[in-house]
Parts: C-alpha cells; sequence; structure tokens
C-alpha cells in the first residue's frame, strides 16, 4: 500500500520544450558543442557553479549576447503549468492520505522564472510535504544517492513508495531500490489520470 508518493517537477506538472534551450542558444553564436550545455547544466543543477558565474560561462562562448538573451534563452525550456494539475495537487494534499514530495532536477534560474511568471508558485509548494530542489540540496537525479538520501529524510519504505518522473533513467534508479515507478510519458500522460494509471497500487 503506498503512503508516499515523489512527484518529478517538469513533464509531470510544468509543461517543456526540452529541445528548446539548445535551439536558442545557437540563435545568439556558436557553441563549441551542444554537449557542453548538457555539462554546464549538470553542474549547474547541484549547485557546484552559482547564477553568476553560470552566465560569466556563457557569455565567453556567446560574446555578443547580453545577459537577457542568455537567462532568456536559458528558460525557454519552461512553457506552461496547466491549472488542472494544480487543482490535482491541492486536492491531493487536502485528503492527507499520503506524504507527498517533489524531487527535482533544477536550478536557480528556473526556479526564478517560476515565481515570476506563476502567480501560484507558493501555493503549488504548499501541497508537498518536502520540496527538493537539486541546486538546493546537491544531489541529481539519476544518481543513487539522491533517492537514498529522501528515503532516509523520511524513513520511507520503498515498497510503499511511488516515484513519477517523464525520464526513464530516473524512474530505472529509483526501481532498482524496490520504489514503486511511474515512468509518464508527457505526450500522452497527465499525472491527473495517476489513480486510474496506477490504480494496482492504490
Amino acid at each position: 500500500m503506498i503512503k508516499t508518493i515523489i512527484f518529478d517537477f517538469g513533464d509531470v506538472f510544468i509543461n517543456l520544450d526540452k529541445p528548446a534551450t539548445e535551439r536558442e542558444f545557437l540563435k545568439l553564436g556558436k557553441i563549441p558543442s551542444v554537449s557542453i550545455i548538457h555539462e554546464i547544466n549538470k553542474r549547474y543543477e547541484v549547485g557546484e557553479i552559482s547564477t553568476p558565474e553560470f552566465i560569466t560561462i556563457f557569455k565567453k562562448m556567446l560574446p555578443k549576447a547580453s545577459e537577457k538573451q542568455i537567462i532568456d534563452a536559458w528558460n525557454a525550456i519552461l512553457i506552461d503549468f496547466p491549472k488542472h494539475r494544480l487543482k490535482f495537487i491541492k486536492n491531493l494534499a487536502l485528503e492527507k492520505r499520503y506524504k507527498l514530495l517533489l524531487l527535482s532536477n533544477t536550478n536557480e534560474l528556473h526556479i526564478n522564472w517560476m515565481k515570476k511568471h506563476l502567480p501560484f508558485f507558493n501555493e503549488f509548494r504548499s501541497c508537498f510535504d518536502s520540496f527538493y530542489l537539486s541546486h538546493e540540496i546537491n544531489l541529481r537525479k539519476p544518481g543513487m544517492s539522491i533517492f537514498e538520501f529522501v528515503l532516509e529524510q523520511h524513513q520511507l519504505t520503498p515498497n510503499e513508495t511511488l516515484f513519477i518522473d517523464d525520464t526513464k533513467e530516473n524512474t530505472d534508479t529509483a526501481h532498482s531500490l524496490g520504489i514503486h515507478t511511474w515512468n509518464n510519458n508527457p505526450k500522452t500522460d497527465d499525472i491527473m489520470n495517476l489513480f486510474t494509471v496506477k490504480s494496482d497500487l492504490f
């Protein structure tokens, strides 16, 4: 029986356009390789580099780009947060049937964008018992340590825990620890259908 549900953020609640950042950066100039963006992202998502350092790195690669253009390109991945998903998590929180956790690979610039463009961000955040952001806890999915950290923090039993994420690599790690998983497809699945899709667990 599930007692705790751990949710990813991107493409579970907020819709993403994952190729958008690379596409927008390439409009600003020539980047040595796309893989560099991914490497910088990994470092930024675990708080290894600060936001000013992050911007400086890209300004060196894209000397003609302004700081605003760099930030806008970085945030281009973020699209919208459908209100029905907010209603879903608010209702789930009110029921108090499950411990609700959020576990997201993210960074300061993306969170700042959400705070500015999503007037209900704090309301959304308050629905969760804990809100884990990779850049704040210095751990990142799909590393096993981030899941072990959450399990230990809340003394969770893996078999009583469900983890939902659109990235298979992430759900594979969670599954290896005995956690139930839903590797949702953002093109065909919606979080509000959770209890239908995973009815065997509830």
